[in-house]
């Protein structure tokens, strides 16, 4: 289907000029700017305007919807190839335990009280011996089992939480979650009768030996490319392109979220000389156009065309199912690991932003909803996206204010270092300017020798 080019450089322009605008509206209102990015795609978008005949600011055709989701894709990839590069080894090492044990909470309970809801909803729990409707309230579990990690990424990035021991630990299960989701969905689509699992448990294996072979051999290369070629926009080229190969690898050749190869990639090349240039690149160029992309789809992509009033009590139960799941699955597991009651408040807080991985999820399984019949949690899904990436931040902004001003009273040196990080990370990243030509850097870096 073709498209017109002239309209998709209006719908950019709106867009970026919209989620800009209204970012630093809600920064001024102290509230993050993810926030505000993806309120600006509601506000620009069909969604709110279904029922008045008032169509949007942007009202893009198929062709010209798939572009823009193209786009917000590739602001996704670009914000975890980033969170990958600033990931710290050592910490991650230290948090791998509690990561792994708070993400697969963060799966068991949302699918247990998804399930639940499903249940009660399609007949009462005496419905659990009825196959066809097991498998659908299973399949609506399973999509409150994902996590949107870019809005968490950003948020904590943002917040200068990103490099701390809880912002490690809730990045690194926000990963795995999405790891075990991917494998939950492959449990439940084939006892439904569609899929096999063992056929996915073997393309999950093998990404993760593809991720440390290649990911090893990519490691020692660009470290050599690095001291023949230092701060020369060639080496973040490079890495640009290893970023791409890998998200498309996860996806196409293991059937693993395309998001998740760009993290391993930004992961392997994280702590070499110049992964910190790599990184400015990267955010430089996210924020200039992809990223504000990536938040605006949310919302623009929103449809509330086929709801109905009388459908609102499953979709309220939903929404609370999975915003408690993560919230409770989560933070309690991070407390039984010595986490104090913020940190652990974030852990929960942290993961319960749903975004394109949810919709992955409902899009991969709609087929057994086709089959079985039962409850179609499309527009459910779409009110626990908005809802949840918005309260994310936000609670996130809230609980890591009292937690810094506890810290920075009782005069611990590290909350001053993640001050410094914050107000560099506000007025440097999501204000950014076009770095200076690499050579200059290089100069400079010669005059220092010197």
């Amino acid at each position: 289907m073709d498209f017109d080019v002239m309209q998709i450089l209006l719908d950019c322009g709106i867009i970026l000029f919209a989620t800009k605008a209204v970012g630093m509206l809600t920064r001024k209102l102290g509230l993050p700017q993810v926030v505000g990015m993806i309120i600006a795609g509601l506000l620009i978008g069909p969604a709110l305007f279904v029922h008045t005949g008032f169509s949007g600011l942007i009202h893009p055709t198929e062709a010209e919807m798939n572009v823009l989701k193209s786009f917000s894709q590739i602001g996704v990839v670009f914000i975890l190839f980033s969170s990958g590069l600033e990931t710290d080894f050592r910490e991650m090492k230290r948090s791998g335990v509690a990561a792994s044990c708070i993400a697969l909470a963060g799966v068991i309970v949302p699918i247990a009280l998804g399930t639940l809801v499903s249940l009660l909803f399609m007949g009462g729990l005496s419905e659990i011996h009825n196959h066809e409707k097991l498998m659908n309230a299973l399949f609506v579990g399973c999509i409150l089992s994902a996590t949107s990690v870019g809005i968490t990424v950003e948020t904590l990035r943002e917040l200068g939480k990103l490099k701390t021991k809880i912002g490690t630990t809730v990045l690194s299960a926000a990963i795995i979650d999405d790891v075990l989701g991917i494998i939950a969905l492959s449990l439940i689509t084939g006892l439904g009768g569609d899929g096999s699992v063992g056929e996915t448990l073997l393309h999950v294996a093998g990404f993760f030996a593809f991720t440390v072979g290649i990911g090893w051999l990519m490691r020692k290369g660009f470290g050599l490319l690095v001291k023949i070629y230092p701060h020369k926009r060639r080496t973040s080229i490079f890495a640009f392109a290893a970023c791409f190969f890998f998200a498309y690898a996860a996806e196409e050749f293991f059937g693993i979220a395309a998001i998740t190869g760009a993290y391993m990639a930004g992961l392997m090349l994280s702590g070499l000389g110049d992964s910190n240039f790599v990184d400015r690149k990267v955010i430089v160029s996210g924020y200039m156009f992809f990223t504000p992309m990536f938040f605006a789809y949310i919302g623009i992509s929103a449809d509330f065309s086929g709801f109905r009033p009388s459908s609102m009590w499953f979709v309220l139960a939903f929404v609370a199912a999975g915003i408690i799941g993560k919230i409770v699955g989560c933070g309690t597991v991070a407390r039984c690991f010595k986490y104090d009651k913020k940190e652990s408040l974030a852990a929960g807080f942290g993961m319960i932003a749903r975004g394109e991985v949810a919709l992955a999820v409902y899009a991969t399984g709609s087929a057994l909803i086709a089959k079985n019949g039962g409850i179609d949690p499309l527009v459910a899904t779409i009110f626990l996206i908005i809802s949840s990436s918005i309260l994310c931040p936000i609670l996130l902004k809230l609980v890591f204010r009292d937690h810094h001003a506890a810290e920075l009273a009782a005069g611990n040196p590290h909350a001053v270092t993640i001050a410094s990080e914050a107000i560099e990370n506000v007025h440097h990243d999501l204000d950014a300017e076009p770095d200076e030509p690499d050579e200059l850097h290089h100069n400079d870096e010669n005059a220092k020798r010197s």
